[in-house]
């Protein structure tokens, strides 16, 4: 399998419960770059709380915040149940994880934790389907979701948008952010660069005809 990122090995879902709690806070280490480790230090060295507010009020960069239509990427080129595969999408900055859920679903988000910025990890052993889990401050997210489910993380994590060719290939197209439908997400993406697309969806600047969308401008 052909990948951009290899994700972190996950570790025996029988090994000591310590080594096993190391091994993620190498692994989120691993995923938290120079850049984010100087950015977490100013947000500290201002005062935890104000850091915490700044990242919850959205003043720090938040993954998929260009309005632009991103260029398609291929992630894999091919995933199997239970695996994931780690990536850089729509931005060279921009971390993120594709998942195949044991039904087969795909599913991709960011790998940045919406409460202080660690990596977000994949672990198939944790809860009934698999979690995505921040071990810097024991955050969970619902894989099938993104949606919180336990910790301090006072957002759901932004979704990637992925689908599949026939040949089982995976590509990363779009993103949403946090509590955005992805119907949402393609409409403020593509309305202007495909209008065609913006049609096929219903989005809002595309319901109208040219000549009214002609007269409002």
């Amino acid at each position: 399998m052909s990948v951009t990122d290899q994700s972190p090995v996950a570790p025996d879902p029988g090994a000591d419960p310590a080594q096993a709690a190391l091994h993620d806070r190498i692994a989120a280490d691993s995923l938290t770059t120079r850049r984010d480790y100087l950015r977490i230090v100013a947000t500290v060295s201002g005062g935890l709380a104000v850091g915490g507010l700044a990242v919850a009020g959205g003043v720090l960069h938040r993954h998929g915040d260009s309005d632009g239509p991103p260029d398609a990427k291929r992630v894999a080129q091919a995933l199997a149940p239970g695996e994931s595969v780690a990536f850089r999408f729509p931005g060279k900055d921009d971390r993120a994880v594709a998942v195949r859920l044991k039904d087969g679903t795909l599913v991709g988000y960011s790998a940045v934790c919406t409460h202080l910025a660690c990596g977000v990890l994949w672990r198939e052993d944790r809860g009934t389907e698999g979690e995505l889990y921040c071990p810097c401050h024991e955050g969970v997210f619902d894989a099938r979701t993104g949606e919180v489910t336990a910790g301090p993380p006072p957002r759901p994590l932004p979704k990637v948008l992925l689908v599949e060719e026939a040949d089982g290939a995976v590509w990363a197209v779009a993103t949403a952010r946090s509590g955005e439908s992805e119907e949402a997400a393609m409409c403020r993406q593509f309305a202007d660069a495909r209008p065609d697309l913006a049609a096929r969806l219903g989005c809002p600047a595309a319901k109208s005809g040219p000549a009214e969308r002609s007269e409002r401008t």
